[in-house]
């Protein structure tokens, strides 16, 4: 029997069924703004079309310049813009897919000087102050909408997405936060709705009633002034009225304080917001926001909280997810850790998204893992990330491959990444390559401690080096006390740390294991235990469904220390670090910037400070009276075997840490680790 009844049943839409009840959601890959780009973008959504995907969203595309996210980014205005779409549309319905166009208005969320927005209320992550649509302009927008439907639907598409959440335009129309309008378009919940559902019905009454009209809700905006549950609900039924197909969730505004997709929100956090709107409305409602494997989609759909889900993310990370859920391979799924790495933080940073685990994902037409014209014998030493990706795709592309690891298990970093509270999904990620070694064939030897000799006599054509960093240990006067440990010696449980800890280092690892060192076991992905921290709320109970954190005591008293004077986690991702200093804050980390490291002894750790005006003047010390030092002060490269096969005639690799030990980087790791596989 099918382990997945519910997530694999077609769903009738009326004039169109889908085969399964998965969607891929709306993703920005930085394809979409240059029409040049859009064979790349084909071959990314045909992937995934093939790979079982019941319908495909693309990235958000302007129905006008005003509502474009940044300068000449993507849009669609013209009859020239929609025949380029062409390539795009009928390359999914090739692969026997369905593909709709997002509508997305950026409105106070655009880049651009010339943003506008319901009133001229600056947002807190643009620096410009939009201007307030005059009812003019508001009508202008609604028939750009449709005038951009009517587009997609000459482009092939079988539907549009209406963007209405994550506090773009016409979410901003929606709350009180954002519009003050006292005309037609505000002042009551009726009126401020009006936008959302003009858009819809007159989107329907242009396209006819064979097309896809998708609407995106916010279910909870999760910022201060946002929509009640009532506004909610009504805004559902009068969408459906106005001619919607479907209604799919959004979850919180780019602005708001609280995660709503990192690896540290528990899988499908937001999936009763789904049951609750199904009892408001007849229409079809998709769930989304952290469902990374078939039983949580199933678990939701079985429940009755859905009728489909809505799955962005883990389609980068494993394009034949649908595909291995229904050929019962769910343990050969790469699964989305959420780690936002190479998505969003790539996204936000103007570069093109991938993902940290499947460097192919948006690169297929460049990253091309084909079959080898010369199958090699090859040996891959060391089973962390790097090596893992390597081993894989080079026995995948034909060759054979010797992996030695001297630890009795595979996974390197991610083995200690897996222990740290709200980095569990890692585990997955070790999972799927100890599948992958066997399911490619790569001969695996665990505890096994290669020397040069053994690889110059076992008859290998090419060695790859993939034996990652170890904790480097900083000069400091008496660092080799009872004390001191490294971040590796106290994740993986070899050493017990005292009640009050100092951990010397804040880059990532150092704020990793602040937060491992502060967090109670029993709020590992406890769902109630997250909310009541993060302060989430009733939007029945609070405009936005926001309540008031309530936070649990840390296990350890923590202070952080850096030598940098700037701020602890400037450097941290962009789409998560902000996550990572508000729990350092709520826990009561105590962060200390621009010391000094002068030495350690029974009394604790002894930093000093230079003069906070920049003269030579003395410097101020302190003693922090510590049980435990914790190391986070960087890395060093382990690549003596490398050294010692220099002239041995092998053609030797170094990869992931082996080569560069930077701030501990998978997803420069698995890139090379794959690219290297692709080129031997």
């Amino acid at each position: 029997m099918n382990a997945y009844p519910h997530l694999l049943a077609p769903l009738d839409l009326g004039h169109v069924t889908l085969p399964n009840r998965v969607v891929m959601g709306s993703m920005h890959t930085g394809l979409e703004d240059r029409a040049r780009d859009f064979p790349k973008l084909a071959a990314f959504f045909a992937e995934r079309a093939r790979g079982g995907a019941s319908l495909i969203i693309t990235g958000g595309f302007a129905p006008n310049i005003e509502g474009t996210l940044l300068p000449l980014a993507s849009k669609l205005t013209t009859r020239r813009e929609a025949r380029q779409h062409r390539v795009l549309t009928e390359a999914v319905h090739a692969e026997g897919g369905r593909i709709a166009l997002q509508l997305l208005h950026a409105g106070r969320y655009s880049y651009t000087p010339w943003c506008v927005a319901p009133s001229a209320v600056k947002s807190p992550i643009s620096k410009f102050r939009p201007r307030a649509l005059s009812a003019r302009g508001v009508e202008r927008t609604i028939s750009a909408f449709v005038r951009s439907a009517r587009l997609a639907r000459e482009a092939g598409y079988d539907g549009v997405e209406v963007m209405g959440s994550e506090g773009y335009l016409i979410n901003q129309f929606l709350a009180p936060r954002t519009n003050q309008r006292t005309d037609a378009w505000g002042g009551t919940p009726e009126k401020r709705r009006r936008f959302a559902v003009e858009i819809v019905r007159r989107i329907r009454e242009e396209v006819g009633e064979d097309f896809l009209v998708i609407y995106r809700i916010s279910a909870v905006d999760l910022v201060p002034d946002g929509q009640t549950w009532d506004e909610v609900a009504a805004l559902a039924r009068e969408v459906e009225a106005a001619g919607a197909s479907v209604l799919n969730l959004g979850i919180g505004w780019h602005e708001a304080r609280v995660p709503t997709i990192v690896t540290s929100v528990p899988r499908a956090a937001f999936a009763s917001y789904a049951g609750r709107l199904k009892s408001e409305t007849s229409l079809p409602v998709i769930a989304t926001n952290r469902i990374n494997m078939p039983e949580v989609a199933e678990g939701i759909l079985g429940a009755g909280d859905a009728d489909l889900v809505s799955l962005a993310r883990p389609f980068l990370a494993d394009p034949e997810w649908v595909r291995k859920a229904a050929e019962s391979r769910v343990d050969e799924i790469n699964t989305c850790i959420a780690c936002n790495q190479a998505c969003l933080d790539h996204t936000f940073r103007k570069q093109r998204a991938t993902c940290l685990l499947n460097p192919r994902a948006v690169h297929e037409t460049e990253l091309v893992l084909g079959p080898t014209r010369a199958a090699k014998r090859v040996a891959v030493v060391g089973a962390g990330p790097a090596g893992l990706a390597c081993a894989t795709a080079l026995a995948e592309r034909g060759h054979t491959v010797d992996l030695f690891e001297g630890r009795d298990d595979i996974g390197g970093q991610f083995a200690i990444a897996q222990r740290i509270p709200g980095k569990e999904e890692f585990s997955e990620s070790i999972r799927y390559f100890r599948r992958r070694l066997e399911v490619t064939g790569v001969r695996v030897h665990l505890g096994r401690v290669v020397g040069a000799d053994e690889l110059r006599g076992g008859g290998f054509d090419e060695v790859v080096v993939a034996t990652g960093v170890e904790p480097r240990v900083p000069s400091i006067p008496g660092v080799d006390h009872p004390s001191v440990m490294t971040y590796a010696e106290l994740v993986r449980g070899e050493r017990t740390p005292g009640a009050r800890v100092a951990v010397v280092g804040a880059g990532g690892i150092g704020v990793d294991v602040s937060e491992y060192l502060t967090a109670q076991p029993s709020a590992t992905l406890d769902l109630d235990l997250w909310r009541a921290e993060w302060g989430v709320g009733d939007p029945a109970a609070s405009r936005g469904g926001l309540a008031a954190p309530v936070v649990e005591a840390p296990k350890h008293e923590v202070v952080l220390l850096q030598r940098k004077a700037s701020g602890i986690g400037k450097g941290l991702g962009k789409t998560t670090g902000w996550v990572h200093r508000a729990s350092l804050r709520a826990k009561g980390v105590e962060q200390v910037t621009g010391v000094s490291y002068d030495r350690i002894d029974d009394d604790g750790l002894h930093v000093s400070f230079a003069p906070e005006d920049g003269s030579d003047g003395p410097r101020t010390s302190r003693v922090i009276a510590v049980d435990s030092i914790v190391l986070c002060a960087g890395q060093e490269s382990v690549r003596t075997l490398a050294d010692e096969l220099g002239d041995s005639g092998i053609p030797v690799h170094l990869i992931g840490g082996a080569d560069v030990a930077a701030e501990v980087d998978a997803k420069r790791a698995i890139r090379q680790g794959t690219e290297l596989a692709a080129r031997l």
